[in-house]
């Protein structure tokens, strides 16, 4: 009898001691108990007999790591569930030992019942001396965790010579400040040819004033060539500077060519350096701290590892008074329902839902769906459907109520998890939490993202120790032990608040050893161009 031809047994068939049956959760998690599916914690080959605790069957073929295989059959167009949600329709008839995937299962439609503030969590309040973390102080009152010099771009005509500048300032030249982190160019491909007042150059404007007044830079000079849509003044008129912001502005017209303008940059950088490096950290507590959620290259183990493990810091963060971001809101639909909970109000759910179904029109008009999302790294690393991966992402958010929605790169001023409009392209959607005022990162990824956000640090988390061990010198912590046996949930999301506190305290994370951050500044482009 071949693999694809054997039955399925009742578990009382065979003794315990069976030769050949391993028991299912030696090789695979199955997270609740109505699920269909569980997840391979090994690479498992055809014709392995697994125990579940109501039947043994036979894998029907070959299921790798981080996929999943069906516990029982599901007929064609009946929902699959993992999570206790549905990740999906079957496609095709699955039977029990079926590798479940794109091949089989597809899309749910179903519209999900949208409920507000049913299930609101009081978080418990941390016990003991208020938590503290050494952060540069700011004159509005908010504490930065990095002291840069950035040289902020008004249109793309500036960015080879805002590069020229902030090269100056590589290698040993900054070695008399050990103060100051850094100086870094943030260029664009934008500035010009947008429709004034559009959403587009409206949305670019935001994000560059955010940066401008990011906690996290002591020191901006903006460029521009001068005679663009985006005038270099427009970045710093009227907007809330930090009084001990040092700010210069330069115009490559105006100064006489590129050259000119370098030399013109540098002198003026050189100028802020002794100020800037006079600057210490000084305690602060962790309610000042802004901690930015994020998710790139996800895999199957991502919603059971890193990202849960992230949620319970990100809830140790927001029951401290912090303030958590979550974003990507392609990547919250299927999964909205369990936000919209959440929500301190009606207002506040009412709001997700109208993003979502802005990006509903969005992804139509441009030929596509949502589900379009998970990506060929998703897929190969065991993710089908949007529903799954959302299911999955949403757990970085933890347990906390949703206290606001907000704009791409809207200054985040409400305490506790906040939801920011993004896409999920990971720059784009990063820049947009920095721009919103996050002063920490924390990224998640299964199948390696090599990420940076200067000047935000931002933390990679591993969700599988294979990898991490493979690409040890661009993660800074392995998840995958949840799954692995070697550390529980919660002291995995222990050690992830412990290092949020630590690099925001000045550790240096890996992908700020590896200078890393800087072209990963990209401000997301919507509307006209002309």
């Amino acid at each position: 009898m071949t693999s694809e031809t054997r039955p399925v047994h009742d578990a009382a068939d065979l003794p315990d001691d069976a030769v050949g049956v391993v028991d299912v959760s030696d090789v695979a998690l199955v997270l609740r108990p109505d699920d269909d599916v569980a997840i391979a914690t090994r690479d498992l080959d055809a014709g392995t007999t697994l125990r579940t605790p109501t039947a043994v069957l036979v894998l029907r073929g070959d299921v790798p790591r981080g996929h999943k295989l069906a516990l029982h059959d599901v007929p064609a167009g009946q929902t699959v569930h993992k999570y206790g949600q549905s990740i999906g329709r079957a496609t095709a008839d699955i039977s029990a030992g079926d590798h479940v995937h794109s091949h089989n299962l597809g899309m749910d439609g179903t519209a999900r019942v949208h409920e507000f503030g049913t299930a609101r969590t009081v978080l418990p309040v941390p016990t003991g001396p208020v938590r503290t973390f050494q952060g540069y102080h700011r004159a509005n009152g908010r504490v930065g965790t990095r002291n840069f010099v950035a040289v902020l771009t008004s249109v793309n005509c500036s960015a080879s010579t805002a590069k020229m500048i902030a090269d100056q300032f590589r290698g040993a030249a900054l070695d008399a400040y050990p103060h100051v982190d850094g100086v870094i160019a943030l260029t664009h491909q934008s500035g010009c040819g947008l429709v004034p007042g559009s959403d587009g150059a409206n949305t670019l404007v935001r994000t560059l004033r955010g940066y401008a007044q990011h906690p996290n830079v002591g020191g901006l000079l903006v460029l521009g060539l001068g005679c663009e849509m985006v005038p270099v003044q427009s970045l710093v008129d009227g907007l809330d500077l930090p009084a001990d912001t040092l700010v210069q502005t330069l115009t490559i017209q105006d100064n006489g060519g590129v050259r000119a303008t370098v030399r013109a940059g540098v002198d003026l950088i050189t100028e802020m350096l002794p100020v800037l490096d006079a600057r210490r950290r000084e305690p602060a507590p962790i309610s000042e701290i802004v901690l930015g959620l994020n998710c790139g290259g996800s895999d199957g183990y991502s919603g059971i590892t890193a990202n849960p493990a992230l949620g319970r810091a990100s809830d140790l963060l927001v029951a401290a008074g912090g303030t958590s971001v979550l974003a990507e809101t392609p990547e919250v639909f299927g999964a909205e329902h369990l936000l919209t909970r959440r929500a301190a109000s009606e207002a506040v759910g009412r709001r997700l839902l109208d993003r979502l179904d802005w990006w509903q029109e969005y992804a139509a008009a441009g030929g596509g769906t949502l589900d379009n999302n998970p990506s060929p790294g998703n897929k190969a690393g065991g993710l089908t459907t949007i529903l799954e991966k959302s299911l999955g992402a949403v757990a970085k958010a933890g347990q906390a109520d949703l206290s606001a929605v907000v704009e791409y790169a809207e200054p985040v001023t409400e305490r506790g998890l906040v939801f920011m409009d993004t896409p999920g392209y990971d720059p784009v959607s990063v820049t947009g939490i920095v721009a919103g005022g996050a002063t920490v990162v924390c990224f998640t990824t299964g199948r390696g993202s090599v990420f940076g956000c200067r000047p935000t640090p931002s933390i990679k988390l591993a969700t599988n120790t294979e990898m991490f061990e493979r690409m040890s010198e661009d993660m800074d912590l392995d998840c995958g032990r949840v799954v692995d046996g070697t550390a529980s949930l919660d002291e995995v999301g222990d050690e992830i608040f412990e290092r949020i506190i630590a690099v925001a305290s000045g550790e240096q994370t890996v992908s700020e050893g590896l200078d890393i951050g800087q072209e990963e500044f990209v401000p997301w482009q919507l509307g006209t161009v002309t």
